[in-house]
């Protein structure tokens, strides 16, 4: 699934991943590990960052990737066509990942725009496959444009609205159906 996006069923019930659309960076028998896409917060990359702010993408904050080591940085930038460097490792076409260890003007003639992710969303062997057997999640494919959205609040309505069959009857469900 590595590349594909989960995206948070109403019947999820975990308020980790309520209405949350992650990308899935990899996937394996020994489990999962993804970003939660559409969770920015309050904080601004120049803050931790710094030498980072001039790439980020709009809106320039760190976002919360999920609940397993906070305090551990992602992060995931587009590429330029026909644009490497060491640091950048290729993920979904134009999209991969980049070293935060190295000197960001190092990437920056390779790198359009980058998202910085604080944690990640992690699962152990077998777990994510339950819960999607379950119904927890839509299992999707991923669009690069989706990671570095300018409207990531609304990342999950738009990803559940441009999806064939039922899945798309969903982007108008209710956050609170007890409130309907």
């Amino acid at each position: 699934m590595k590349g594909r996006l989960l995206v948070a069923t109403p019947s999820l019930g975990d308020p980790n991943f309520e209405r949350t659309v992650v990308l899935i960076l990899e996937h394996g028998e020994d489990g999962a590990i993804g970003v939660v896409l559409n969770r920015p917060t309050g904080t601004d990359v120049a803050g931790p960052l710094p030498g980072w702010r001039p790439l980020a993408a709009d809106p320039p904050v760190v976002f919360a990737g999920g609940p397993v080591s906070p305090d551990a940085a992602i992060c995931l930038a587009r590429s330029w066509p026909d644009e490497f460097t060491d640091a950048y490792e290729p993920l979904l076409g134009a999209l991969g990942a980049v070293d935060l260890n190295v000197d960001p003007v190092d990437v920056s003639s390779a790198v359009q725009a980058v998202r910085i992710f604080a944690g990640y969303a992690g699962w152990a062997g077998g777990q994510l496959e339950s819960e999607i057997a379950e119904g927890a999640w839509f299992v999707v494919d991923a669009q690069a444009e989706d990671v570095l959205s300018a409207d990531p609040l609304g990342l999950w309505q738009a990803v559940v609205r441009r999806q064939r069959g039922k899945v798309s009857f969903y982007a108008n469900f209710p956050a609170n159906p007890s409130m309907n």
